[in-house]
């Protein structure tokens, strides 16, 4: 697949303006909030640690200037017992320190999968028509993966390591100022170092989520189960295997370049650190053979060991202080999820309808894709399905067929004027009401790679043995999932592809029926079959839409002919209405269609949604976008054997 198919919005960082970092930390420091009680523990075991750790040069000193040389060995034993005293508690309060902000962290990813997953689940279904799966799924798995050092250890790291820092400091200018002066003169060089290695590391850090996005979505499309028959049949798997190895090695190079940012200058600033011993010696040294004040062993020692217990946690902090920008780079990808404009939201005050009868209504309706400036998609709708009525909508490709169908359940919202249910407009429902009211099934069933049951609970999770198999023999395929090895709880495949066309239709049917919804959106849901699969999946329609209103997209003529309402669209408008009689009669753009129908004994390839909100080429006439492969190119289409199932399916 082409890299330049991939669609990615750049984050600032990418892009050339840097995001406005305070309030950036200010939004991190408050998905920690709700956490602060045991932040709070957190720091004062930190806090309690490093004063512990720095009592240790001072018992040291002692040691050396006051129990060695006056052998007081009661002194000395019990300093000796408190240096190992001190070593133990710091231990233990660093393993409580651990828990608790592991504990936090792995909290607080928790909260960000949890808060994109549900963002993204309210986005509108234009979003996912120009947005790669693969793409979404590195920005849940990748991004706040990669968040996970930061958040579960780096916020405790820099609160020890600033502790220990400022408790060491304080520790050595009681023991001596000049000594002090000499060990500080190069840290300001070293935090410039530090800043200017983690903005290196930042941007790079963004090329390489987005690499790794591009990675997944490439993975996610060639191989799934479609991806696998369309890269096989076209003769593209070595093509595929190059386009992967291709995105590999630019993540190889990135990952070599995120590693080894700032290396150099890092390791200097342990090489200076390391000697500064020496400097203090040659300090010391020199203060006493000009005459100044000398150092007891004991102060010298403790002060030597009080600087090297300094190296570790000023490097350490240095280091967080360079991963903390690296890790901006993911909050700023996720905060990009976040963010995201949600067009189809629930109202202030929804309206909740007890029951719901089912009278559908659209009142001029026009809609675009592209918003109110774009090329209309519909335009004009006004027409009512009563209660317990039938409305078929034909015509022909493109003319914006199954765009009407998703005004009904707010698959988008339209541009101008209303859709109603029972005189309410969609947008006042509440969504549990209107979920419950429609149910849609459309040509692209989409079964879960779970069991048959698993697949039918999904539209009712409490749904009884019994209720399940009632609505497997409306749908007519009790008797097919009964002769399984397994019957119920026989695992489907990806995307049911276990299972023949005509089979997962009828699983969708049954779905549905367990849901009982009011209104019922047939989108194409037979035109993929054959004529005989058809026949059996059409009779499960009938069942299935006795009493409901039913509204009906079809290429198959022969499919609506009982309807009670016809509507024929033709870009975007309403060309005629009418019952098939009345339309054959007027003999107008029906008519022709019923004649192609025959003819052909078949029908056009379905029409799209818009692969994006705006306006594309073709959205003026409501055209999509062609699939991946080639114009029009799907999977191909499973042949069927003579028990309906397709030919290459796993004996049942």
């Amino acid at each position: 697949m082409p890299r330049d198919t991939i669609e990615w919005t750049p984050s600032p960082q990418e892009d050339g303006t840097a995001a406005p970092q305070p309030r950036q930390l200010r939004r991190i420091l408050r998905i920690f909030r709700p956490y602060r009680g045991r932040l709070a523990v957190v720091g004062l075991l930190v806090g309690a640690s490093s004063l512990v750790s720095v009592a240790s040069p001072f018992l040291l000193r002692e040691i050396l200037d006051v129990a060695i040389p006056e052998r007081r060995t009661v002194l000395l034993s019990l300093l000796a017992l408190g240096l190992m005293g001190t070593a133990v508690v710091s231990s233990v309060f660093n393993v409580l320190q651990t828990y608790l902000s592991t504990t936090v962290g792995q909290r607080v990813m928790h909260d960000l999968r949890t808060d994109v997953y549900a963002k993204l689940q309210r986005m509108p279904l234009a979003f996912f028509t120009r947005t790669r799966t693969g793409e979404v799924q590195s920005r849940i798995a990748n991004d706040i993966g990669g968040m996970q050092a930061t958040v579960t250890s780096t916020a405790t790291s820099l609160v020890s390591n600033l502790t220990g820092v400022v408790a060491t400091v304080a520790a050595m200018l009681a023991l001596d100022w000049r000594l002090t002066v000499a060990s500080l003169l190069l840290l300001p060089v070293f935090v410039w170092i530090s800043r200017r290695v983690g903005s290196e590391r930042k941007r790079i850090t963004s090329q390489r989520q987005a690499q790794m996005a591009a990675m997944s979505a490439l993975v996610t499309e060639s191989l799934s189960v479609s991806g696998i028959l369309l890269g096989r049949t076209m003769g593209r798997a070595d093509s595929l295997t190059r386009d992967f190895a291709a995105e590999s090695e630019r993540l190889v190079g990135l990952e070599i370049r995120s590693h080894m940012a700032g290396r150099w200058r890092m390791s200097t600033i342990g090489i200076v650190m390391g000697a500064i011993p020496a400097l203090l010696y040659w300090t010391a040294g020199m203060l006493v053979h000009f005459g100044g004040p000398g150092f007891s062993i004991g102060t010298l020692v403790a002060f030597v060991t009080l600087q090297q217990g300094l190296l570790r946690p000023t490097v350490s902090l240095l280091s967080t202080g360079v991963e903390m920008q690296t890790s901006l780079a993911l909050f700023q990808r996720i905060f990009e999820y976040l963010d995201l404009p949600v067009d189809i939201t629930e109202p202030s005050a929804p309206v909740r309808l007890q029951r719901v009868k089912g009278r559908v209504r659209f009142e001029n309706v026009d809609f675009s894709y592209g918003g109110e400036d774009a090329p209309l998609t519909l335009r004009g709708i006004d027409l009512t399905v009563p209660e317990g009525a039938s409305l078929a909508v034909v015509g022909s490709t493109g003319s914006g067929k199954s765009t009407l169908s998703y005004l009904v359940p707010r698959l988008y919202d339209v541009t101008r004027g209303r859709v109603t249910l029972d005189g309410v407009d969609v947008r006042d429902l509440d969504f549990a009401t209107l979920s419950s009211a429609v149910g849609v099934v459309s040509q692209e069933t989409y079964l879960f790679h779970a069991s048959v049951a698993d697949n039918l609970r999904f539209a009712k999770p409490g749904a009884t043995a019994a209720q399940l198999r009632a609505a497997a023999e409306a749908a007519q395929i009790h008797d097919h999932i009964a002769a399984l090895p397994d019957g119920y709880d026989t695992l489907v495949g990806e995307r049911g592809y276990r299972f023949s066309g005509g089979e997962k239709q009828r699983l969708a049917l049954a779905r549905t029926i367990l849901r009982d919804p009011p209104v019922l959106i047939l989108d194409e849901a037979t035109s993929a079959l054959d004529t005989r699969t058809e026949r059996e999946v059409q009779q499960a329609i009938d069942a299935l839409s006795a009493g409901r209103t039913t509204l009906t997209i079809a290429h198959r003529l022969s499919t609506v002919r009982d309807a009670d309402q016809i509507i024929v669209l033709e870009q975007g408008r309403i060309a005629e209405r009418g019952t098939h009689e009345q339309l054959l009669a007027a003999d107008g753009r029906y008519a022709a269609l019923v004649r192609r129908d025959a003819l052909t004994g078949g029908a056009p390839a379905r029409e799209t949604i818009p692969s994006g909100t705006g306006p594309g080429p073709d959205q003026g006439t409501g055209r999509g976008t062609p699939a991946v492969g080639g114009a029009g190119a799907a999977p191909p289409a499973e042949s069927e054997n003579e028990s309906g199932s397709p030919a290459d399916a796993p004996a049942r």
